[in-house]
């Protein structure tokens, strides 16, 4: 596999070896014969090198720096623009699997009626890298106002096509997420590890945001108010809170917000290890030992489960896809589910108060808790979707019925 051909038209200006691709197109060859043309054309600048020395060579089309992280897939087929703005995915090099990326292009930074972006689940790109087999370069959408490649470069984001992220992929299923570095130009970097350090600091807010419903009856009533803790979160779930006339506060990750007068707490989704983020499940804590209302969303599952003295783990390459079924415990009903994460609930730490919410129908893993009498749940897949399915949009509703 290899980068869409039109690349040749483009990197080199020189007519010969433009009316040379206008004429292989022409008489229609075969790819194979294109690719030996292509490879002999172009000098392989790129190359994603993992912890255990592997190489995938492939072509750069958008920033020429290198970079090092943590080396993840997901199977998504549509929805770049939400995956890279998903600050979840900090400290990572991500590989889409999806053969073809790149030709609905990039829409442009608008925001809705709460000042949140229409299009993109944070404010910038957080991926360190992108890995990707065959890339358009020209993109059609309605909505489009700029292509993948341009869009990377604005935020400094190396990306390589060309890569074999079949053969990549099976090697993460078989040995685990590894770390990895992009390389370009051989300018080479140092191996970087995001779960060894403190990342959702990285992300967080650095000081309260206040988020105001839209609700024509407010004059005749005063919405709840909810604490929104700040480990990364996507916009989605900000605009699922206020489309239920639920004020937020949105707060940093590690902020003490009890003096704040409100009816509930959230949790949100962010990257990295949840042992890391020591306050957070310190006020945590607190907040349980008061009774008040907790939903944990993907990190927050994991926050909450070692709030109440459980354990989470490494998975082996995590769960990041659209199509992610989970199970109701106690029915037969599934869920499809939108997910990004690496770490788990280990739910035989929990004590007898606590019981699965949902598990994970393809592995058996946690997808989910809750507790047997107290206003707390959690669940470890995103039910705002963004992109992906919203099936489980309802929790929203069940967190609301809970609040005080």
């Amino acid at each position: 596999m290899f980068c869409n051909a039109r690349l040749i038209n483009i990197t080199h200006k020189n007519s010969t070896v433009r009316r040379t691709v206008e004429f292989l197109n022409a008489k229609f060859i075969n790819n194979t014969i294109l690719l030996i043309f292509f490879n002999m054309l172009l000098k392989r600048n790129a190359k994603l090198v993992l912890e255990d020395n592997s190489i995938f060579h492939g072509f750069s089309f958008a920033s020429q720096s290198s970079v090092s992280g943590e080396v993840v897939f997901s199977t998504g087929m549509v929805g770049y623009p939400e995956s890279l703005t998903d600050p979840s995915y900090q400290g990572q090099i991500l590989c889409l699997t999806y053969p073809l990326i790149g030709n609905y292009g990039v829409p442009a930074m608008q925001n809705d009626e709460f000042g949140l972006s229409k299009y993109f689940e944070s404010s910038k790109i957080h991926i360190q890298g992108l890995l990707i087999d065959d890339y358009s370069f020209e993109y059609s959408h309605w909505n489009a106002k700029k292509s993948l490649a341009e869009w990377l470069k604005e935020y400094n984001v190396p990306a390589i096509c060309g890569i074999d992220t079949r053969q990549l992929t099976k090697k993460l299923r078989e040995k685990g997420a590894m770390l990895g570095k992009i390389v370009i130009n051989d300018k080479d970097v140092k191996l970087y590890d995001p779960n060894k350090m403190d990342i959702v600091k990285e992300v967080t807010v650095n000081k309260p945001v206040f988020y105001e419903s839209y609700d024509g009856a407010k004059q005749n009533k005063k919405n709840k108010k909810i604490i929104l803790i700040d480990c990364g979160v996507k916009n989605n779930i900000i605009r699922n809170l206020l489309k239920r006339n639920l004020d937020v506060i949105r707060v940093p990750y590690d902020y003490d917000f009890f003096d704040f007068d409100f009816n509930g707490i959230v949790i949100s989704n962010g990257p990295g290890d949840p042992k890391m983020c020591r306050k957070t499940i310190e006020n945590t804590e607190k907040a349980m030992r008061q009774n008040i209302p907790i939903f944990g969303i993907c990190l927050g599952n994991q926050i909450l489960a070692l709030a109440a003295n459980g354990n989470t783990y490494k998975l082996k390459y995590g769960h990041r896809s659209q199509n992610q079924p989970c199970t109701l415990v106690g029915t037969k009903r599934c869920f499809i589910t939108t997910q990004n994460h690496g770490f788990a609930v280990d739910t035989k730490s929990l004590d007898e108060n606590w019981q699965e919410f949902f598990v994970n129908a393809n592995d058996g893993t946690n997808e989910g808790i809750k507790h047997n009498a107290k206003p707390f749940f959690s669940v470890q897949f995103h039910p705002e979707g963004h992109s992906g399915p919203e099936d489980t949009n309802f929790l929203f509703d069940d967190f609301v019925k809970m609040l005080k």
